[in-house]
This record gives structure tokens, C-alpha cells and sequence, in this order.
């Protein structure tokens, strides 16, 4: 069995003559969590939506385990969608949503009772059966939703920024959450977000979308440390931009040193200082006019806004980069 269990092909999608979709390809490999990562309109929903057959590609393919299934209708397909709405039947208790699916497959009452506790057990709501949507926190409706879309025990699962809703707390326990369930389940996920701490907390890969196109896939781990174009090193965390000898290099804020420091030989300005998020951020100007942003964790530093101090960062912080995007 391949190890490949979803493939793009050349996707090429335009709405009233604008481009949302450039080339598109991307194999997926089974039982991974992946994530499409990027601003709003990226082409990452598009993408999405063209796997759930809900768009059809103006060129290209999607192949599941091999099949083309870009024609084939989205009720056919071993693919289900958890929405950031949760799209919870409201006349419904808990488990007659879960198990609505099984009901209209006309799967026998007895086993479809079996199959909701197993799922309502599986993501912590065992007790919840008898409950209406209007009764569960925002949270228990993403889990319920989840539960809905895995009973089917689909191939490929696709969410569509299914967190942004929560607030921030909730956000990031669910996070977890959402991580242990792909691994428990055995199902891969397909994640779409603009929120790179999510992609990074979650994803065994991420694909990073800009403008219709897949600027970089990889690991959260060569996606952050290793980006190939100065897009993905901005989008990506907080990365300085600089030319320096006739080259675009990437250099992460949390990494520029200070007076003091070994590597410090460049001679820079102090033109600003703020907090925001457990991080003091300092903005320096180099003499050729290039700004600098260095990151650290507190809430001061012993440099003054106008004073002149020595700056620099070690050789291999400095990742040589594509210059721009697309």
C-alpha cells in the first residue's frame, strides 16, 4: 500500500477571470496531519473545497489512493469536512447528530448506537448524548462536529479553520486535542489556517500557499528554521529581511545579538522599543538605512531609544532566501 493516499495534480482555479489557483501540486501522505497555511485569500480554501468536490478545478487532478475522483460527486467521496461553524443540527441532540451519517447509510439502530458512544467516548463527551447544541460551550460543538465527520470513518478529514471561533485559551487546548485525535483516530488531516502557531503546534507538515501557488512544504521544523523564500521566513515567525554582499538573507528576530554579544560588528541605531506578548521587541537602523527588529523575553533591556550600540548574529542564523513572493 502506498503511502501516498491524496495527490494534487496542476489545480488551476480563477473566479471572474482573477487566478486563485496557479499549479497546485501536492501529494499527501497517509495518516499525516498536513496544513495549508496562509493569508487570506491564498488559495487555501479553494484548494480545500476542490478536494470536498465542492469546486471543480478549471485544470488539474485530485487522486484518492490512486482513483481520480476530481469529478466525482462530494457525498461519494471517502472525505468529510469539519467547518469553523460546526454546522450542528439545531432540532438534534448530541447523538442524533453524531450519528446522522450512519442513519442515512441506513446503518441498523443498534450498531449506530454502539458507533456514537464509541465516538462520543473518543472525544471526552461521553455524557453529553442527550444534550442540544444550544447547551454545549463553544468547544464541545467543535469536538461534536469532529465526532460527526470521523464516524463515517473517512479517508482524508478536512477542517476549514475549524478553531477560529474560540477564544484564545480554548484555542490552544484544542489544539492539543485536535493532535491527539488524528493520531488516535489513524485518519489524515487536512488543515486550513492563517495562524502560523497552529500550523506549527499541529502539523507533521505544512504547506505554506501565497498568491495561488505553494511557496514551501516541509516540516514545522524546516518551514521556521529553513525557509526558502523571504515570504515564508516573514510569514512564518518574525524574520529580518536583509541584503547584504548581493544576497536576501532571512535572520529571526529572537536571534540578532546584542552589545556585548560575540558577532556584534554592525553599527545601528536604536529608534524604538516595545511589549507586547511576554516579548520586548527593539528596532535598530543600520547605517545603509535597513531596519532591524531584535525580540527578547522580558520586559526591558539596558539600551536607551536614540543611543547608537553594535549589533550582529552568528553566520548560520543568517539563511540565504528567494527574494519576495510571488
Amino acid at each position: 500500500m502506498s503511502d501516498i493516499i491524496l495527490q494534487l495534480k496542476d489545480l488551476h482555479k480563477a473566479f471572474d477571470g482573477t487566478g486563485v489557483l496557479r499549479g497546485v501540486d501536492l501529494d499527501i501522505h497517509r495518516a499525516e496531519f498536513i496544513t495549508l497555511l496562509g493569508s487570506s485569500g491564498c488559495g487555501k480554501t479553494t484548494t480545500l473545497r476542490i478536494i470536498a468536490g465542492l469546486e471543480a478545478p478549471d485544470r488539474g487532478r485530485v487522486l484518492l489512493e490512486a482513483q481520480d475522483i476530481t469529478a466525482m460527486e462530494p457525498n461519494k467521496r471517502s472525505v468529510n469536512t469539519v467547518f469553523q461553524n460546526y454546522a450542528l443540527f439545531p432540532h438534534m441532540n448530541v447523538a442524533d447528530n453524531v450519528g446522522y451519517g450512519l442513519k442515512l447509510k441506513k446503518v441498523p439502530k443498534a450498531e449506530i448506537a454502539e458507533r456514537v458512544k464509541r465516538m462520543l467516548k473518543l472525544v471526552q463527551l461521553e455524557d453529553y448524548g442527550k444534550r442540544m447544541p444550544d447547551q454545549l460551550s463553544g468547544g464541545q460543538k467543535q469536538r461534536i462536529a469532529i465526532a460527526r465527520a470521523v464516524i463515517n470513518e473517512p479517508k482524508v478529514l478536512l477542517l476549514d479553520e475549524p478553531l477560529g471561533a474560540l477564544d484564545l485559551k480554548l484555542r490552544r487546548q484544542m489544539q492539543l486535542e485536535l493532535k491527539r485525535l488524528q493520531k488516535q483516530l489513524g485518519i489524515t488531516f487536512i488543515y486550513i489556517t492563517h495562524d502560523q502557531e497552529e500550523a506549527i503546534n499541529m502539523s507533521d507538515r505544512i504547506a505554506v500557499m501565497n498568491e495561488g501557488v505553494l511557496e514551501q512544504v516541509g516540516t514545522p521544523n524546516e518551514i521556521y528554521y529553513h525557509p526558502r523564500t523571504s515570504y515564508v521566513a516573514d510569514f512564518v515567525g518574525n524574520a529580518n529581511i536583509l541584503h547584504l554582499d548581493g544576497h536576501t538573507v532571512a535572520i529571526r528576530t529572537e536571534n540578532i545579538l546584542m552589545d556585548g554579544e560575540e558577532f556584534c560588528t554592525h553599527e545601528a541605531a536604536v529608534e524604538e522599543k516595545s511589549f507586547a506578548g511576554g516579548q520586548l521587541r527593539i528596532l535598530f537602523s543600520l547605517a545603509d538605512g535597513q531596519k532591524i527588529t531584535a525580540s527578547r523575553f522580558g520586559i526591558d533591556a539596558d539600551i536607551q531609544v536614540g543611543s547608537r550600540v553594535r549589533i550582529g548574529w552568528r553566520p548560520e542564523h543568517a539563511v540565504a532566501v528567494e527574494d519576495g513572493g510571488r
